[in-house]
């Protein structure tokens, strides 16, 4: 046997954006890339913004001496200070370098917070639909996944989180705005969770962790703002990564924060400093760390993804398409016209349109798409979405 027994399982259950997105490359090869629409993977088109260019430039014009060696493995203190500065500004909440970990992405975050906190056999909720992948992270750490649903406008529901919550519950993970549906969770609601959480600490006699995966952000439209839960509840971890905001997916730079007011959090920080080594991260990338200390409150267009967003739900809730209208990030998640979604996929990809069953996020009956794609792509869609409205009689 060349592979564990957990790995092949792994593999054969695999992730359906990644299925989708090798169906999409498949379909290029036999159809030429201008006549493939693909709307699976969230990668995001648009480039960083002149701000990026400008700080790369300086560092290739005039480097830094020692810049591409090791750093300690929290990270830079400089690039930690930057990010607690910030974190302050948006919050309201006083953090400090002490309070930051620079890791390889909200992934590396995620990753290595789980293996901090978590013994075997404890619980970790999440909120369906969700980022298929804390499947994994999870379950990389042994871990026992529970999954609580979401209302018709895929807002958690609490009275299902409060009894689900029980005395081997370790952490709940929010992500907001969420990925694949693009909600947004409001201050009410995050301030409602705390007090929730608090109140099953209290009972229970543990800590339950909130961590909050925030890679989406800064990616809010309509006049919306993020609610931080850092004011609201103080045993709150932020997950971050600017792969979204700056459109640095391929650089893999993001940190963990931890409340400042958090109980144990000396010895917790430590714990995280500790597994961004072991798990093999070491530190975050050098060259990445130095160049974001500059830029914590820059963003890539949020104009041009609103743009996106309004073009395709009109045009798809034109053509019958039940859609809840996407708040932030650049996902929609639109009711599949049949109850297999597979099937409805299967359709699509007729027209050379690739998008993502929503089973793959714990929700069978939708469909995913990301629109963080260029102007053709979305465009050229529209026929597919189209045609296949027209075989399930939508509109």
């Amino acid at each position: 046997m060349s592979i564990s027994e957990k790995v092949r399982k792994g593999m054969a259950e695999g992730s359906w954006i990644r299925k989708m997105f090798e169906e999409g490359i498949a379909l290029k090869q036999r159809c030429g890339a201008d006549n493939v629409f693909d709307l699976s993977l969230g990668n995001p088109i648009v480039e960083p913004p002149p701000e990026f260019h400008h700080e790369l430039k300086r560092l290739a014009d005039s480097p830094l001496p020692g810049m591409h060696r090791y750093m300690e493995n929290a990270g830079y203190p400089e690039t930690r200070a930057a990010v607690a500065e910030q974190l302050t500004k948006e919050t309201g909440v006083k953090l400090t370098m002490a309070d930051v970990v620079m890791t390889c992405g909200a992934a590396g975050a995620m990753n290595v917070t789980l293996k901090t906190i978590l013994n075997k056999g404890d619980e970790v909720v999440i909120f369906a639909p969700y980022f298929f992948e804390y499947v994994n992270y999870i379950d990389n750490f042994d871990g026992v996944m529970r999954i609580v649903p979401g209302d018709e406008n895929f807002i958690p529901r609490l009275d299902v989180l409060e009894a689900a919550v029980g005395a081997r519950t370790r952490a709940v993970v929010i992500n907001s705005p969420n990925n694949p549906t693009g909600a947004v969770y409001s201050e009410d609601f995050v301030r409602r969770l705390g007090e929730l959480l608090s109140k099953k600490e209290a009972q229970y006699k543990t800590t339950i962790y909130l961590i909050s995966d925030e890679p989406y952000k800064k990616l809010i439209y309509d006049g919306l703002r993020y609610p931080s839960p850092l004011p609201l509840y103080h045993h709150s971890i932020i997950a971050n990564s600017h792969s979204k905001d700056l459109a640095l997916p391929g650089e893999r730079i993001g940190y963990i924060a931890v409340h400042p007011e958090c109980p144990q959090r000396t010895e917790l920080l430590d714990g995280m400093i500790y597994c961004n080594r072991i798990l093999g991260f070491v530190n975050a990338p050098a060259l990445m760390q130095i160049i974001v200390r500059r830029l914590q409150g820059v963003s890539v267009s949020i104009a041009e993804y609103q743009k996106k967003r309004d073009f395709l739900y009109g045009h798809l809730t034109k053509l019958g398409y039940s859609v809840v209208k996407p708040q932030g990030a650049f996902y929609m998640f639109p009711k599949s016209p049949v109850d297999d979604d597979v099937a409805f996929i299967r359709e699509l990809l007729k027209w050379n349109v690739v998008a993502v069953p929503g089973r793959g996020f714990g929700a069978p009956g939708y469909f995913r798409i990301s629109y963080c794609v260029d102007d053709r792509t979305l465009e050229g869609s529209l026929k597919g979405f189209q045609q296949v409205a027209k075989k399930f009689n939508l509109g």
